[in-house]
């Protein structure tokens, strides 16, 4: 049996305080709060710019030991590069401080548009660039150009393997050849609950399962019912029965997330049942998440 982590995607959302962060609470401490709350915390703001080492460090140092950050990929290597020649852009994004989660570092989410449907030499390309221990890391980050000099950080001393998980958006991708690159990579192919909007997987292609949670029945705002809790439960103890399982909400609009989250690691057995609801800003275009 793998160890399964839930938690939120990001948490710095201004419409979380006074209703999950308690009144009061300075913007400086939600992560330190959430912390407390959730033993993982998916990273987005790397998604949207290159971060800086004192940043991961001021992470590293606000999360207690044990806890660990899922790394949200860079948008220009997904997004707007569409993963044409991305080799110094994916050096730039290790060099750019990550290295500095230390023994925090968990697995990395690689999400595609919609518009970037199954290509498969730029796929293949791009998950043979994509470094699996640390070894491998500090060489690729020590590839960066100017946009990170004197801001970087190379050296991982990460142990084990480094694990990265797939999120697509294109129907394209709904194959049986896309799904057996992806296990032959030995990548995880997220499960991601979009209230059917993108692409629904349930393969396990690797020795963990990444799961994202963006909303029962209305992207990014529906929240989950007990029965739908209950529902996920089952689904990660199976996936759980193969290795690990991160599982991360991001059905924050109406401040959903991290209640439930709370509710399915309750009903895990991963702490005591939370019902009442305790009294930052990573904020995320709606439509990218």
């Amino acid at each position: 049996m793998g160890r399964v982590r839930v938690g939120i995607s990001g948490w710095r959302y201004a419409g979380w305080r006074g209703k999950f962060y308690p009144p009061g609470l300075q913007q400086a401490r939600e992560l330190e709060y959430a912390a407390q709350q959730f033993d993982s915390i998916e990273l987005n703001g790397s998604f949207y710019s290159l971060q800086r080492p004192a940043y991961f460090r001021t992470w590293y140092e606000q999360t207690p030991p044990g806890f660990v950050f899922a790394v949200k990929g860079g948008r220009f290597i997904t997004h707007m590069k569409k993963l044409r020649d991305v080799r110094a852009p994916l050096a730039n994004f290790f060099a750019s401080g990550i290295a500095c989660l230390g023994d925090k570092l968990g697995p990395f989410l690689w999400q595609f548009p919609e518009q970037l449907g199954f290509v498969r030499e730029r796929f293949e390309q791009f998950f043979e660039l994509l470094p699996r221990d640390a070894r491998a890391a500090t060489r690729l980050a020590r590839e960066h150009d100017a946009r990170v000099e004197g801001r970087s950080e190379t050296e991982f001393l990460t142990r084990g393997k480094l694990r990265h998980a797939i999120e697509v958006r294109s129907r394209e991708c709904q194959s049986r050849e896309f799904v057996e690159l992806v296990r032959s990579h030995d990548l995880a192919l997220v499960v991601a609950d979009t209230a059917g909007r993108w692409p629904y997987f349930e393969e396990l292609t690797s020795d963990f399962a990444y799961v994202r949670l963006h909303g029962d029945e209305e992207l990014y705002t529906s929240g989950y019912s007990p029965e739908a809790v209950a529902r996920w439960a089952d689904r990660v103890r199976s996936f759980a029965a193969h290795g690990d399982a991160y599982v991360y909400f991001d059905n924050d609009a109406k401040v959903h997330a991290p209640f439930d989250a709370m509710a399915l690691a309750s009903a895990l057995g991963q702490g005591p049942a939370r019902t009442g609801r305790p009294a930052r800003r990573m904020d995320k275009p709606r439509e990218t998440r």
